[in-house]
């Protein structure tokens, strides 16, 4: 039976060398992108939808003007406006006809990303780069304690919290005025 106080050191140890070479200039483009935003719209496939839409959330509790594709309140794009995107392998078909809409519509467009050198990434204005396993490079020799992309989507998480932190320095707000965009139908 496997020691599960040895494999969470493993994946702690794993997420610390992604940011170890991640370097801290990332959250700054990402900061940087986001406040230059007039509106501001996320995407990702699978698991990593599932980070994005978190990060979504933390950018609306923020007071920005943040949404998810394919939520029916999304508004169109335009100038002024960024497409956010997550494409941890480099390339999903969903994600890339997302960033060609975009940029017809002359948005801006950012992609998170642990292979820079993928279709997607290509096509975007920002690429942010978080080097962690996905399925692009989960078999042979150096893979995670966590199957497939798993590494990649708990960095992405990890990495979007501390961004709405240090949105929420930079704003100038206090986690009293986050809380009071949450919402109360729950």
């Amino acid at each position: 039976m496997p020691d599960l106080k040895a494999m969470v050191a493993q994946v702690i140890t794993e997420i610390e060398v992604v940011f170890a070479k991640a370097g801290p200039e990332v959250a700054e483009f990402l900061i940087g992108e986001l406040l230059s935003a007039r509106r501001i719209a996320t995407y990702g496939v699978g698991r990593e939808g599932l980070m994005m839409k978190a990060f979504c959330m933390r950018l609306f509790h923020l007071g920005l003007d943040a949404h998810v594709v394919g939520d029916m309140t999304t508004p169109p794009l335009s100038e002024g406006d960024l497409l956010l995107v997550s494409a941890g392998p480099g390339h999903f078909f969903t994600v890339e006809a997302l960033v060609h809409a975009a940029r017809q519509a002359k948005a801006r467009t950012l992609c998170i990303t642990a292979q820079p050198q993928g279709a997607v990434p290509q096509l975007c204005d920002v690429v942010v780069f978080l080097p962690a396993q996905t399925m692009a490079d989960d078999e042979g020799e150096v893979t995670s304690v966590l199957p497939m992309g798993s590494l990649y989507e708990v960095a992405l998480l990890i990495f979007t919290d501390i961004v709405s932190v240090l949105l929420r320095e930079r704003l100038g707000q206090d986690p009293s005025e986050m809380r009071s965009r949450h919402t109360n139908l729950e």
